[in-house]
């Protein structure tokens, strides 16, 4: 009954507004399901695996395309509200309102969608689906006739880009397959393309692990930055290979480059970005050379702009150069190394230093001509904060770097360290009486002084002056960030100490520190896996569990004893044993990130009782 209420005929929201209520109802049966014990769970899925396959097919033809003619004659504001039937508001895991509803409320939220509801039955049918879908896909494009219906061709790609966004699949045997099948799709329909797009951005971490595939897959991504209707897509799609496979494309960066320079005013900031990512990882000699190919027509225009009348025009064409600007320092970190946690390639490298830091040859060019700016424009607040976030930018680039530019500013190198220094006590001096009173109030202020700090540490760590910051203060407030329910404030604390606990023996008064408090450290991290804090945040409790090991495993051993032997901490769900066993696994993985991620998710499943629920 329910699976004939989810296949009503016809296309959401115009011929029908019913399926959407019921999307919920298959979250609901699944979690039931693999709540059960291991033995009754077996024969609950052996029962319902067939309806759950049943239902794919029904939300495959649920996501299908009208025909053109129909979908043209569409309002705008139902095109919306199936594009949100389809995706929902964003791409990717869960959010905090989701996470909530199910933690406390036992519930979804309202807008369950069918990406949603393919990512739930995943974790039914595994990589069974994938393969089910992939026969599929291969069926259809080996068959002209089957081919040319394009609708059918699109959802079963969006039914992997569904389930490819939020589930690892990197190590399915399909994707080889499916890696090989896209070059053969005809993207000459725009809402195909786009999908196909997105299929591809969905798998750039695969195409990490296997750049020899790359070959087949970026002419695609190229082609469609040529066409104005497949900006969005295009950009966003080359934008995480570009982040992703960096050290793979060396040999398809003058490709790269020339396709970028059909440029589409909407999409130049994702696009300068994308090109940033390229550009830090290409040779030293051929970074600066690139880079000038790339940003000089941009430099003339804004110097011939430097020297003209303000006028609405003008004003405009400089927000939008400096804009670009900004985007392209975001990204163009030559300093930046691989994840050292990850492991590097056999294949790929990185690349050495420049002698130069393309950054601050590019600042020191451009410095002049925004002095004049601002002589003409310093009462126009949009162009000074465009002037400011070029700055910004550059500065979380580079920080140590900064000094000849700073040059420019301050006329004198050990003055402007003098001034920075000062800057930071003051800065966490205050910051620290904050945290005092309770800071529970500005998550947004702690997450901005747990990235200072972390900065100051991974750059500059000789600012602290040991007599004049309070180092123990300090540590406690990142304990205390960690307990934020917010993001971005979660994640800014383990990059605290992720960036500190490499230093702790190099520091005595952080030794003292961290053999101090660091069972404190150790006892929040794991009450926050444990249930303490949304789910959607393990990821980042696991990043610092796994800097505890890799830098004081005998220190951690000793806490997680301490810890874990309390009962029913961090969860009364979790015995003895299975308390002992994460503990042991958390032990033995001192560099192997990922490895660490499924330990701790794992550990933290059992803890909230939904062990085998695929969150």
């Amino acid at each position: 009954m329910i699976l004939f209420c989810t296949a009503v005929p016809g296309h959401y929201p115009v011929n029908e507004t019913t399926s959407s209520l019921t999307l919920t109802f298959w979250y609901t049966l699944q979690d039931d399901i693999l709540s059960f014990e291991e033995e009754k769970q077996a024969v609950y899925l052996q029962v319902y695996r067939p309806v759950y396959f049943q239902l794919v097919d029904v939300l495959l033809y649920k996501s299908h395309y009208p025909p053109e003619g129909d979908y043209s004659s569409w309002s705008s504001d139902d095109k919306e509200q199936f594009r949100i039937y389809r995706r929902g508001q964003k791409h990717g895991k869960k959010n905090l309102v989701q996470d909530f509803c199910v933690k406390f409320l036992c519930v979804l939220p309202f807008r369950v969608d069918i990406s949603d509801t393919l990512m739930y039955v995943y974790e039914m049918l595994g990589a069974e689906l994938l393969s089910n879908l992939y026969d599929r896909l291969g069926r259809q494009l080996m068959d002209p006739q089957l081919s040319a219906v394009w609708q059918d061709t699109e959802a079963l790609l969006f039914g992997f880009q569904s389930i490819a966004e939020t589930i690892d699949v990197n190590y399915s045997d399909v994707i080889p397959g499916l890696i090989g099948l896209i070059p053969r799709i005809n993207i000459s329909n725009v809402m195909l393309a786009d999908t196909v797009m997105y299929t591809i951005g969905s798998l750039a971490e695969w195409l990490a692990d296997h750049p020899v595939m790359l070959a087949g897959i970026l002419p695609m991504v190229l082609e469609g930055l040529m066409k104005a209707e497949l900006s969005v897509s295009s950009v966003s799609t080359l934008k995480r290979i570009c982040r992703e496979c960096k050290y793979d494309l060396g040999s398809y960066a003058h490709d790269i480059l020339g396709a970028s320079q059909v440029r589409f005013s909407s999409q130049c900031m994702w696009l300068m970005q994308a090109l940033g990512f390229l550009l830090s990882a290409l040779p030293e000699d051929q970074v600066l050379v690139r880079l000038h190919s790339l940003i000089s027509p941009h430099v003339q225009q804004l110097d011939t702009l430097s020297t003209e009348e303000p006028n609405p025009t003008n004003k405009q064409s400089i927000v939008h150069i400096l804009g670009m600007l900004s985007s392209l320092f975001t990204t163009l970190d030559v300093t930046r190394q691989a994840d050292t946690f990850e492991g590097a390639s056999s294949q790929t490298a990185a690349p050495s230093q420049c002698t130069q830091n393309p950054v601050v040859v590019v600042l020191q060019q451009v410095f002049p001509l925004i002095q004049t700016l601002l002589s003409r424009w310093l009462e126009d607040s949009e162009v000074v904060e465009a002037v400011c976030t070029v700055f910004d930018k550059s500065v979380r680039t580079l920080l140590q770097d900064f000094g000849p530019v700073i040059i420019h500013i301050f006329a004198g190198e050990e003055q402007h360290i003098s001034d920075i220094q000062s800057l930071t006590e003051v800065l966490t001096s205050s910051t620290l009486a904050m945290f005092q009173r309770g800071p529970r109030d500005h998550p947004d202020i702690a997450e901005s002084f747990m990235h200072l700090h972390a900065q100051i540490l991974k750059r500059k760590p000789n600012l602290y002056a040991p007599d004049r910051v309070d180092l123990k203060a300090l540590f406690h407030s990142g304990v205390i960030s960690l307990k934020f329910p917010e993001t971005p404030t979660v994640k800014a604390a383990s990059l605290f100490f992720a960036e500190l606990l490499p230093r702790w023996k190099d520091v005595p008064l952080l030794a003292e520190v961290l053999q101090a408090d660091g069972k404190l450290l150790t006892e929040t991290v794991l009450q926050a896996v444990g249930g303490g804090a949304p789910r959607s945040l393990t990821e980042h409790f696991s990043e610092v569990l796994l800097g505890l090991n890799r830098h004081c495993p005998a220190l951690l051993s000793q806490w997680l004893g301490e810890t874990l032997q309390t009962p029913g901490f961090p969860s009364a769900q979790v015995s003895t044993e299975q308390k002992h066993t994460f503990s042991q696994q958390l032990l033995r993985e001192q560099t192997n990130k990922r490895r660490v991620k499924e330990i701790v998710k794992e550990f933290s499943l059992l803890c909230r009782g939904l062990q085998g629920s695929g969150y």
